[in-house]
């Protein structure tokens, strides 16, 4: 037995050595070799549905935020500004708030510069936390949350419309969201549809209303003056 155990210690120690050696060699021939791009970039559109497809994405968004919710509400931290922190975390990397602001001015955005385009992008960014933070808030009670995809799942290229249905609580009327999504490296979204009306076309309205009566200088001076 205890030849075999310092055998074993010895051959440990000369797999390590090997290892290390091998370790390195990879290091110093990566180091002049570009990155490597992300696999979902060089797959054809089947492949990628089959790895990474939409409706999986979608309900892992949604069951990400709403655990953490109810984790929240179990230790009694759901505090306005924990749940502000929840949604930073787990939805906001999941928006694809480039093309959400870009949807939501339309026909101004190519008359915007990049710091007014940054700008609106900023605001709806803070529009979008605080719509969030009072739906979320507003769910006290999260003793059961079932989460269910639809499976019609509507495809055009490399975006998706993905329907989901949240029940809490045992309600026998569950919650219907959809998700309008968008896959660049990951599948992200870009509009949510929520009680009938959709985030992307209410911004729209707003800006386009404001536009209409005093221009588009106007709502950027207005923009501004929120923001501050």
């Amino acid at each position: 037995m205890k030849t075999f155990y310092f055998d074993t210690i010895n051959m440990i120690k000369r797999l390590a050595i090997i290892l290390t050696i091998f370790h390195l060699n990879i290091a110093f021939a990566m180091d002049g070799m570009p990155s490597i791009p992300n696999p979902l970039q060089i797959m054809n559109d089947s492949v990628a549905d089959i790895v990474d497809p939409p409706n999986t994405a979608a309900l892992n968004i949604m069951v990400s935020a709403l655990s953490s919710l109810k984790e929240l509400r179990k230790a009694d931290k759901a505090t306005p500004e924990n749940i502000k922190s929840l949604i930073k975390i787990k939805l906001m990397p999941s928006i694809a708030m480039e093309i959400s602001t870009e949807l939501a001015l339309k026909e101004h955005w190519s008359k915007l510069s990049n710091k007014q385009k940054q700008l609106f992008q900023q605001y709806i960014t803070q529009s979008l936390m605080k719509d969030y933070a009072g739906i979320l808030g507003s769910y006290e009670k999260l003793d059961t949350v079932s989460i269910s995809v639809d499976p019609k799942v509507k495809r055009k290229d490399n975006k998706a419309i993905v329907t989901l249905f949240v029940s809490l609580n045992d309600d026998p009327k569950p919650i219907k969201i959809t998700l309008k999504m968008i896959r660049s490296n990951q599948w992200r979204v870009y509009d949510v549809v929520f009680s009938g009306v959709s985030l992307v076309k209410n911004y729209a309205a707003q800006f386009n209303s404001h536009i209409r009566r005093k221009g588009i200088d106007s709502l950027v001076a207005k923009t501004i003056k929120k923001l501050n």
